[in-house]
């Protein structure tokens, strides 16, 4: 995780595991292209998700209240970081 994400953290405690939990369950959060994310899991290409932060407020997938999740085609690193770290 990025240093922006961890201040989250004390507001939102349980922001990785929730998101986390989604992610490895194919649950793409509000990423724009769920297909490519499928079809990435199957070949073995970068996978990109994005959550909301606050669940109860709108995320458009950028910008403020979302959290992006991206791991590399390799599958050597899974990042959890912010739209504007990115």
């Amino acid at each position: 995780m990025t240093a922006g994400v961890e201040p989250l953290l004390e507001r939102h405690p349980d922001l990785v595991d929730r998101c986390l939990a989604a992610y490895v369950r194919g649950d793409w959060g509000v990423s724009s292209e769920p297909e490519q994310n499928d079809e990435a899991v199957r070949s073995g290409d970068r996978i990109f998700a994005a959550y909301p932060i606050d669940p109860a407020r709108p995320s458009a997938g950028y910008g403020t209240n979302t959290l992006w999740i991206i791991t590399e085609a390799d599958r050597s690193v899974t990042t959890l970081l912010l739209p504007e770290e990115y």
